[in-house]
This record gives C-alpha cells, structure tokens and sequence, in this order.
C-alpha cells in the first residue's frame, strides 16, 4: 500500500461559516457532492460558505470503482428541490454555483429537465449568480444534453476523468467516446456556454496518454480543464497506482493551456467544482 505524501495533508476547517452551510444544508434537505463523495476539501469549502449541491438523490445507479457516491435504488424526485436549492443560494449569497447529480439511468431523460428547473429557480431568485452544471453523460441522450445547454448555465462541466485505455477498469459503465461527444454537444447546443472536464491522475495513466486525453478534449471544443490527484475512499475502491508530485501537475497544468485552454487548475487537491468560480474571474 503506497504511503501518502505530506502534500495530500489536508487540515480539517472548524467555523462559524462552516455551522452555518451544514444548518442550511439540513434545514432544506439538500445533499452536496463534498459530503457524498467524501471530498477532501469539503471542509474548506463550508468554511468560506460555498457547497456544491447534489440533485437527483443520493443513489446513483452507476458504479464507478473510484467514487464514494453510494450506489443503490434511485430514490424519487423532490419538486421542492429546485425551490430550496435557490432559497439555499441565497441565503448563503453564493456568486457562483455548482449543480451536479448522480447518474439517473432510470429516468427517460437522465434528470435533464430537472436540471433545468433548478437552474431556472436559481436565475429567478439571484439574478446575476453564476451557475456551473456537472452534468453525467445522460447516456449520449443529445435531447437532454441540449436541455441542460438551453437552460444557459454560465459553464456546462462533465468530467472524463481518466485515459481512455482506464475506461474499463474505473468507468466500466461509462464510455470514453460517448464522454467526449457529450462535451462536443454541449458547445454545438449552446456557442455562449463554456464547456469544462475534470479528470484525476494516479490510476496508472501514462504521461503520452494523459496528453492525448489534453487533444481530444480541445478537438470538441472544451475551455475549461482541471486536474487532481486520484484518492482512494476506501480499500473496497480502486487503488491509488501512484501519487503524483506537484511538480507533474505543474507540467501538465502548462502544457494544458499552451494546447488552447482558456483555463486550467492543476495541483494535487484540485477537484472539479472547487474554487471553480476561478474560470470566471470569481
């Protein structure tokens, strides 16, 4: 079992602010990402008021071999979910929200027109707020893709999260191409929203297929990138082939956006939505 390095220490934040996100949170019945996927900057991130909530349940109907998300029977849809989401957004005067799900294969359309509903709420009780969507790949369905796009989120983010050839291994219920055209979707959808993917080093990737990844992601337009060290949330969970310096994360963050992206964060704790106001100047 590799040892983890001093630089993925990660000091727990106990706030005010952080009491404050965790009571609002309850107090409306929303689920966030951080908690679900056991993020290790939840604690961070609740401590300058900020979440990224969590639609659609808590039982995701895949079973990726790197996420803490629980796996199980698709729990049924709140209507008052997008309603307190924005209550949520406003009480806690968040600028930039994001707004990801677990995977519904069981709904016809993904959850897409859920998606669209909490954005519209958000729009209507913030004016001004920016919005981040991560949306899964609703099965390549181009229908739901393009309802997410229609609803005008600021950015549209899926993550591929790893190398093609790690497909089968990590993502077995995912498929790389289909990954890829969702993210060709989202621009064909909608020229004003900016596309974003996350993906995570440590599985055994290799540096030439990493920078492959880097060129079909800016062939379908992607803007926005970020990279992060794989963790392990348990033993039961794919393992940790390697622990990636930051000097390499440095690199790759470079010559990503000497390839054309308009923005990059690269470093071992860099996650998806965290900090992600950043692509935008927030």
């Amino acid at each position: 079992m590799l040892h983890k390095p001093e630089w993925l220490r990660v000091r727990f934040s106990e706030t005010q602010n952080r009491e404050v996100v965790e009571q609002t949170l309850r107090r409306l019945n929303l689920n966030t990402v951080c908690k679900e996927a056991n993020c290790p900057n939840y604690s961070e991130c609740f401590s300058r008021k900020t979440a990224t909530f969590m639609i659609l349940g808590t039982n995701c109907t895949r079973k990726c071999r790197f996420c803490n998300v629980r796996n199980g029977q698709p729990q049924h849809l709140d209507p008052e979910e997008p309603k307190n989401i924005a209550r949520a957004v406003k009480e806690l005067e968040l600028m930039y929200v994001v707004i990801t799900s677990v995977a519904r294969d069981d709904l016809p359309d993904g959850g897409a027109e859920h998606f669209s509903i909490v954005i519209s709420e958000i729009k209507h009780a913030v004016p001004g707020v920016a919005i981040e969507t991560l949306v899964p790949d609703f099965m390549g369905n181009i229908r739901s893709i393009e309802t997410v796009a229609k609803a005008s989120p600021n950015v549209i983010s899926h993550n591929m999260e790893t190398v093609k050839s790690l497909y089968s291994k990590v993502r077995p219920q995912a498929d790389y191409n289909c990954s890829l055209k969702v993210l060709l979707r989202i621009k064909q959808s909608n020229q004003k929203v900016h596309s974003k993917s996350g993906i995570m080093l440590g599985f055994g990737e290799t540096e030439e297929q990493v920078y492959e990844l880097f060129k079909d992601l800016r062939s379908v337009g992607c803007e926005f990138l970020t990279i992060g060290q794989y963790l392990a949330p348990s033993k039961k969970h794919f393992p940790v082939q390697e622990y990636v310096h930051p000097s390499q994360f440095e690199e790759y963050g470079a010559q990503a956006k000497a390839m054309g992206f308009d923005f990059v964060a690269s470093a071992p704790l860099v996650r998806s939505s965290y900090n992600a106001g950043e692509a935008l100047g927030l």
